[in-house]
């Protein structure tokens, strides 16, 4: 993916935004029985990369303005 191909980019964040509230569900479901911590983590820990990688891709969208 090119950072200068804003498509791309809109077209994986909705992936990555998608994936992020599919794990969010997912958690919640873990958090009303707490059967497995050890997985609530793991997701826990996907989400983050996940919220860190779309704010990244985010900031590729914002233009450049010269000082």
């Amino acid at each position: 993916m090119e950072a200068s191909d804003p498509a791309a980019i809109t077209e994986r964040l909705h992936a990555l935004r998608a994936e992020h509230r599919a794990l969010d569900a997912r958690i919640h479901l873990l958090a009303a029985n707490p059967v497995d911590d050890l997985e609530a983590k793991r997701l826990k820990r996907r989400k983050l990369q996940l919220k860190d990688c779309i704010a990244q891709l985010e900031s590729l969208l914002i233009p450049d303005e010269p000082a």
